[in-house]
């Protein structure tokens, strides 16, 4: 896939969302990707360098949380060129009408069998530390899914409500993963949820205001995903609004993303962070 469709297109801008059903990436990128999975979530970091979130940890967490690490690719280098594949920002950019992409972070996420939800949220609500507070989403399934399974769902249209306010303390394993969008939804608005049933290798692109989130995992196959999270080329750090984790990497009196930790993963002009080259696998030729 180079490119979308115009019923893509359409979609993503009535619903907030586009999907690809099968075939973004190909069957020996998922295997290593899944391989890497089960080093990354074993504290196996090939680069030496811990990913900036690690949300959940063998013997420390529930065996039924989702597994959840964020910029798992500062720790493994085929994990990152995946998430910054240039193809990826390409089509995200493209899909919103952005002149270029950089990455803010990825996610990689693992519900076994028996994990609980990740609550409904809008991805806006926790970007106010940047300027603009935007982004777009990519998600890639590494397993066949299913609703049973715990895919993510979204609310279509739900990108034209209101933002939301920020509340972080609703989205990991919360008693009802529905609750947050109820509350926020127009009394005019009909409620159409949505889950993505694709292919391993198939994927979503969302816009950062849509609601969504996933249920329980009931079925019994594994449900793996890893996400890159990208922004505009030329976002910056706004100047007031902080994040805990990452405006630990804002410099002082300057509010410029640092490509090494923000690189430029594609602009319309061909521009990419240039040290994003050394990242080509073989086994990921293709993403």
């Amino acid at each position: 896939m180079e490119s979308w469709a115009p019923a893509q297109l359409e979609a993503f801008d009535r619903d907030g969302f586009a999907i690809v059903e099968e075939g973004l990436i190909d069957d020996a990128t998922i295997e290593v990707l899944r391989e890497r999975f089960e080093r990354l979530f074993a504290g196996d970091y090939e680069t030496g360098i811990q990913p900036d979130e690690v949300n959940w940890v063998a013997g420390r967490d529930p065996e039924d949380r989702t597994r959840q690490i964020c910029n798992g690719w500062k720790a493994d280098p085929v994990i990152a060129a995946q998430v910054l594949s240039e193809r990826t920002g390409r089509l995200a950019a493209e899909l919103i009408g952005w002149d270029g992409v950089r990455i803010l972070q990825d996610n990689c996420i693992w519900k076994p069998p028996g994990t609980k939800s990740l609550g409904m949220h809008q991805d806006g609500s926790y970007l106010s530390y940047l300027d603009p507070p935007e982004m777009i989403t990519c998600w890639i399934a590494l397993d066949d899914t299913s609703a049973e399974a715990g895919t993510i769902t979204f609310a279509a249209g739900s990108h034209r409500w209101p933002r939301s306010p920020e509340n972080r303390g609703e989205f990991h394993a919360p008693p009802d993963w529905l609750a947050p969008l109820e509350r926020a939804k127009p009394e005019d608005e009909e409620l159409r949820l949505v889950s993505v049933v694709v292919k391993a290798g198939g994927a979503s692109f969302h816009h950062h205001n849509v609601w969504h989130g996933s249920g329980p995992n009931t079925a019994t196959v594994h449900r793996r995903a890893v996400i890159s999270h990208l922004i505009r080329a030329d976002a910056r750090f706004d100047r007031e609004h902080v994040d805990p984790v990452y405006s630990r990497y804002r410099r002082v009196d300057d509010p410029a993303m640092d490509e090494s930790f923000f690189p430029i993963v594609s602009t319309r002009d061909g521009r990419r962070s240039a040290w994003l080259d050394a990242l080509a696998s073989p086994a990921l030729a293709t993403g």
